[in-house]
């Protein structure tokens, strides 16, 4: 099954931090992200991979043809360049139309590292998001499930609240049928507001719980935050 990554955005609210190189490929510790991750990636089981690119997307070709000299016919490292901006459904349409995908995709974000939980995403029957536990849900928004474990509501981020309110949020990463994306022309739109909450409201989208640690490095306190958890973790694997 393709992995299609999403790593064409800008990272606006990380250029204080990272201004020379394009989100994806932010130093961590002196190692670009996206080689982490996909390494990370790798490591548990998945073999193909499409990324999504647009902004400095040569910087992040030069890595990727790297990577897929150094891994050889173990695994596909494929990607495309936007002639324009589409935003997280947009780019994902275009990549299922331009490569001839069919059945489901995965897709994951560049920016968002997971300790694991790829297999149990991959192995899903139906239409799936991971989703974690956090203390704040404010930055990010929340999801609400049924007892069933369907997906039943997306509450929008409440960047402006002093108050922590705990819950589950999407943790980037999921399985969906290519059937979903019907658009054929390259048309900006959001997966989060126009992809998601269609398969919610049809009751077709699952919350798969993840465990373990989660970042999103979009903001230079949590990259940096990522980048402190990363060496300890190398300096305990020695």
């Amino acid at each position: 099954m393709q992995m299609l990554v999403l790593a064409g955005g800008f990272g606006k609210r990380l250029k204080d931090v990272v201004n020379d190189v394009p989100k994806p490929m932010a130093p961590i510790n002196g190692i670009p992200l996206l080689k982490l991750q996909l390494d990370h990636w790798i490591l548990q089981g998945q073999r193909s991979f499409i990324f999504l690119l647009y902004h400095q997307a040569e910087t992040i070709i030069e890595l990727l043809i790297q990577q897929s000299s150094f891994y050889g016919n173990l695994v596909t490292i494929d990607w495309i360049v936007e002639n324009t901006p589409l935003g997280t459904g947009g780019s994902v349409s275009n990549a299922i139309h331009k490569r001839g995908l069919t059945d489901s995709v995965i897709i994951a974000n560049a920016d968002t590292w997971l300790d694991g939980g790829l297999q149990k995403i991959s192995n899903s029957k139906s239409a799936v998001i991971g989703v974690i536990k956090v203390e704040n849900t404010a930055r990010y928004g929340s999801i609400c499930v049924d007892r069933d474990g369907n997906i039943t509501e997306f509450v929008e981020k409440k960047t402006y609240s002093k108050v922590n309110v705990p819950g589950m949020i999407n943790a980037g990463l999921y399985k969906l049928p290519i059937s979903a994306f019907f658009w054929e022309d390259e048309r900006e739109f959001a997966l989060e507001a126009e992809i998601l909450p269609q398969l919610s409201r049809k009751k077709l989208l699952r919350a798969t719980m993840l465990e373990g640690e989660f970042f999103d490095i979009g903001i230079p306190k949590d990259y940096y935050k990522f980048c402190d958890w990363y060496k300890l973790q190398k300096g305990n694997r020695g």
